[in-house]
């Protein structure tokens, strides 16, 4: 009981209410109770697609660089508006989505770091976009709430939650404002996988899937295995970047059939590490081609103390953080540069399986979009889709995508400065 309870919001049977009562959580809760009170007209509806990735370099657009085929996001470069000086509120997953999905700064909605979430009771775009008709989903990624749920800081995108599949069969929403939720947690084959995901490879059939994950509890052995090359055996088919595209088409027709505008946050996991992908994407890119980052020497003399810490062989994060603290890729300056190189294609791989269903999702929506309506598009961690954040607007009439300049790179062999081939 106390997990269905958890499904609605209600962690152990209490609400999921947030200790930030903020100005800017009470100006939009009554934007919220505004939209409620004063119907839209349908024509200014229009459809709002948010398509995000994890960890995406700026330099890997084929609109900037030619070594990559990103098609389907050139098209949007092409057709809509590309920043290059986009900034996300906060360089790690939790605050800056619950800033995407607030239009708030971490230090007001309250998920300020990794391990903490995103209080259920906090107005969010997709609660003021349901208020005024919109039909609301999340596919992919969400990563509102910590790995380890604890007094405090609950949480269902944990284990062993994740991997009890009689509960997210139960369970689509509503959540965070979203009627609709289809979510996974892992990266790659982390032993994080399950929720959503796990249920569709199921209905497909595909009952072994557990032998191309890490095991819960980890096994090292097996993490090794998996991890010992960056081609994965994981059939294409049932990858969740195929996963994550196919459910996005689903949501979009289900709106298209129930004459509702919609908004999807299309959340894809990848291209963050680790860098496994199935074949052909896999060897897309020869390694020979990739051009590894250098380090040059007082870069970060301006920097706080861990930018530099990230380019010495021993690094001892404890003096600014007071414990090891963990880094994704803080030492993958200590590969050799034909383990870079390597690295670097497959992260390429990565990104050109995103953007092929990324370009299905696109054919989709063309193909089942109603009359005079448009659709807005974005990349992580920044949008494009309202006013409730700097420097941001609402519902431009083309299609956008928001390219994020980082100035520290993705830890994939782009140390140093960003090198953007023109």
């Amino acid at each position: 009981m106390g997990r269905r309870q958890e499904s609605q919001g209600l962690h152990g049977g209490r609400p999921g209410s947030s200790p930030y009562k903020t100005p800017a959580t009470q100006a939009l809760r009554r934007r919220v109770a505004g939209v409620q009170e004063a119907p839209v007209k349908e024509r200014q509806r229009p459809n709002i697609l948010l398509i995000t990735s994890d960890q995406q370099h700026a330099g890997t657009l084929g609109a900037v660089n030619p070594r990559i085929r990103t098609p389907a996001l050139d098209r949007l470069c092409r057709e809509g508006v590309r920043f290059d000086r986009a900034y996300c509120p906060n360089p790690t997953c939790t605050p800056s989505r619950a800033s995407i999905l607030t239009g708030m700064y971490p230090s007001q909605h309250g998920a300020w770091s990794l391990g903490t979430r995103l209080f259920e009771d906090v107005p969010t775009i997709s609660g003021l976009l349901g208020a005024a008709g919109y039909q609301t989903s999340l596919v992919g990624k969400a990563h509102f709430q910590p790995l380890a749920s604890q007094p405090g800081m609950e949480s269902i995108e944990c284990q062993p939650t994740l991997r009890d599949l009689a509960f997210w069969r139960g369970f689509h929403g509503p959540w965070y404002g979203f009627d609709r939720v289809e979510t996974a947690r892992m990266h790659g084959c982390e032993s994080h996988a399950g929720g959503h995901y796990a249920v569709w490879m199921e209905d497909q059939g595909f009952t072994q899937w557990r032998d191309y994950f890490e095991d819960w509890p980890p096994d090292p052995e097996k993490r090794r295995r998996l991890l010992s090359r960056r081609t994965w055996d994981l059939p294409e088919e049932f990858h969740y970047t195929r996963w994550t595209g196919e459910r996005t088409i689903a949501q979009i027709e289900r709106a298209a059939a129930a004459g509702r505008p919609f908004f999807c946050w299309s959340s894809f996991h990848d291209p963050h590490p680790p860098y496994l992908a199935p074949k052909p994407w896999s060897e897309m890119y020869d390694p020979a081609d990739m051009q590894p980052g250098t380090l040059h020497a007082g870069e970060h003399a301006a920097n706080p103390p861990h930018f530099a810490l990230t380019q010495e062989k021993k690094p001892d994060f404890r003096a600014v953080f007071g414990d090891d603290g963990h880094l994704h890729g803080a030492r993958s300056h200590l590969h050799d540069e034909a383990e870079l190189r390597k690295d670097m294609a497959c992260y390429y791989g990565m990104i050109s399986f995103m953007d092929r269903e990324i370009g299905r999702i696109l054919e989709s929506h063309h193909q089942t979009r109603r009359g005079g309506q448009k659709i807005a598009t974005g990349r992580r961690p920044v949008w494009n889709l309202s006013s409730l954040g700097p420097g941001q607007r609402l519902l431009k009439p083309r299609p956008h995508i928001a390219r994020i300049r980082a100035p520290h790179g993705e830890h994939v062999a782009q140390h140093g400065r960003p090198r953007i081939v023109p």
